[in-house]
């Protein structure tokens, strides 16, 4: 793969089971466009899972299922680096080092451990919770990323990681690359289809407001078709006044690529039984598909398995070297082999 181009990194939680619309919008359908334009590396991180307790033969299955569901969503082992956390021991080893250069006040401030550690009660977060955004700097780091798409939500955990490259390489000599967030703005946000006051969310949404990708499709159909609008007729979009009918133009605008404005003309004059009727075979066809890979790569697991053992091979040489670079330079004594 071109060296020249740079390099972007990103990981997805094994823990969710199905994605969800919101997921595959806001998130993942940039990591299909990424590998286009990036020496792309993501990864699976099982590593962050285990800071919440998990069953081990669920987290097993959920790490292969999000594994298979980025194969089945466009992301290309031949394009992109894409491997198990716990695959590459390099990421727990540089983890160390940065939480001895990290300041105990600094990790407190870190506002994602404040909403976990309330969430889970604060005398049962694990210290793995506290340190988690230390071992993101970690992920980030082994690859010399220049750039790491991540929602607004993690801004912080990427101002973190510029801040200690930035004390390691003054401390002891330029080592690592000072990561930029590539944060999309044109994402399109997808909100909860039975409260559109709400992002569509694992933890948040209702059920009926939740579009699991790998729901079946007359299910996917229902949600739609029952998604809440409001008692006016008129298909415009208009986020204050109607933000259910303003949802669900969004999600069909990003599904098919018509812009708002084509959508509101076609649907002018006709009802919201016609937009949803639509807009329900539009996820259909898409969700469909997206099932049917996805199922491919789990009924073969040795494949996928193998895809995840040369995606780690290939992580391993650049995080190696960095990790060497990192030793060498705090002054360990080589390993001799």
């Amino acid at each position: 793969m071109a060296s020249s181009r740079p390099r972007a990194l990103s990981g997805i939680q094994p823990t969710a089971g199905s994605f969800h619309l919101g997921n595959y919008l806001g998130a993942i359908r940039q990591y299909v466009a990424l590998q286009e334009t990036h020496d792309a590396f993501y990864m699976v991180v099982d590593l962050h899972a285990i800071t919440v307790p998990q069953d081990p033969a669920e987290l097993r299955a959920n790490t292969r299922l999000a594994a298979a569901q980025l194969l089945a969503a466009g992301l290309d082992p031949e394009r992109c680096t894409l491997f198990v956390q716990s695959h590459v021991p390099e990421h727990a080893q540089l983890g160390w080092v940065m939480n001895c250069l990290t300041g105990f006040g600094e990790a407190s401030r870190m506002t994602q451990f404040k909403d976990k550690s309330a969430r889970h009660g604060a005398d049962r977060a694990t210290v793995g919770l506290f340190t988690y955004p230390i071992l993101q700097v970690a992920d980030i780091l082994l690859y010399q990323a220049d750039a790491v798409p991540v929602g607004e939500d993690q801004r912080q955990h990427v101002e973190l990681t510029r801040d200690l490259a930035e004390r390691f390489n003054g401390r002891f000599g330029e080592t690592f690359t000072v990561p930029a967030p590539y944060i999309v703005k044109e994402v399109a946000k997808i909100y909860d289809l039975q409260d559109p006051s709400i992002k569509m969310s694992k933890s948040a949404s209702t059920p009926k407001g939740l579009v699991n990708l790998l729901d079946e499709p007359k299910t996917t159909a229902k949600k739609v078709k029952s998604a809440v609008t409001d008692t006016d007729t008129v298909i415009r979009f208009d986020a204050e006044e109607k933000p259910g009918v303003s949802n669900l133009l969004t999600i069909y605008s990003t599904l098919t690529g018509a812009t708002i404005a084509d959508l509101e003309q076609k649907y002018e004059g006709k009802g919201y039984g016609a937009l949803k009727t639509d807009l329900a075979e539009v996820m259909v066809d898409f969700v469909t598909p997206f099932r049917v890979r996805t199922q491919e790569y789990l009924d073969d697991t040795e494949t996928l398995d193998s895809i995840l053992a040369k995606g780690a091979e290939k992580a391993r040489a650049v995080a190696a070297e960095t990790l060497a670079d990192a030793y060498d330079k705090l002054g360990f004594v080589p390993a001799k082999h």
